[in-house]
């Protein structure tokens, strides 16, 4: 199982690393989660420098992609050949998008007939894109989610892992993760934003 988080030049260090934190609560031999880049490194919004762990071509062939979001992510979208680099299909996979993320995936078509969530600065980037936005942290219809403010990438995150190992993998890792005295109220705040959208 492999999970890819696309992560570009000017990433948000939030959207990118929490996901990859709560995905890696799964303790399995065959579950790989890897910061997928088109470059070597990538410098955040912030200036934290990362090592790519998989290219875009890998990603492509992941088993669940996220698209982190950034700075930069209409540069992205304007870069034909990047783009041409992603060959994301959500019927071999399952695709989610962080904010601005949202943005890849609706110049991909890949929202054509579904609304979305995003953060308040992508919103009018989406809208005219065609796309609803929708107000709220997190939608997914079939095998694609989207999420809108940095801490929902936990939303995302939990997703990917009920989908992929069952609703109390998700709820273990969200357990891990979540601050000590918090941790019914983060479970509890998590089903009531994905279980809905776990039976599309």
């Amino acid at each position: 199982m492999h999970i890819a988080i696309l992560t570009f030049e000017g990433f948000n260090e939030l959207d990118s690393l929490i996901a990859l934190g709560i995905l890696n609560r799964i303790k399995k031999p065959d579950w790989r989660v890897s910061i997928a880049c088109p470059t070597p490194r990538v410098r955040s919004m912030n200036g934290v420098v990362l090592e790519a762990q998989a290219s875009l071509a890998e990603a492509s062939k992941a088993d669940a992609v996220i698209v982190g979001s950034g700075m930069q992510t209409r540069e992205v979208v304007a870069d034909a050949s990047l783009m041409a680099q992603l060959q994301l299909d959500p019927s071999r996979q399952l695709l989610g998008a962080q904010c601005s993320g949202t943005l890849v995936l609706a110049k991909l078509g890949l929202l054509d007939t579904i609304p979305a969530c995003t953060d308040l600065t992508t919103k009018p980037w989406i809208k005219d894109a065609g796309i609803a936005v929708l107000d709220q942290p997190f939608f997914a219809k079939g095998n694609i989610a989207t999420a809108g403010g940095c801490l929902a990438s936990q939303y995302l995150a939990s997703w990917l892992i009920a989908r992929l190992e069952g609703i109390e993998a998700a709820k273990g890792a969200m357990h891990y993760v979540a601050p000590v005295g918090e941790k019914d109220d983060y479970i509890a705040r998590m089903l009531r934003n994905v279980a809905p959208y776990l039976s599309e």
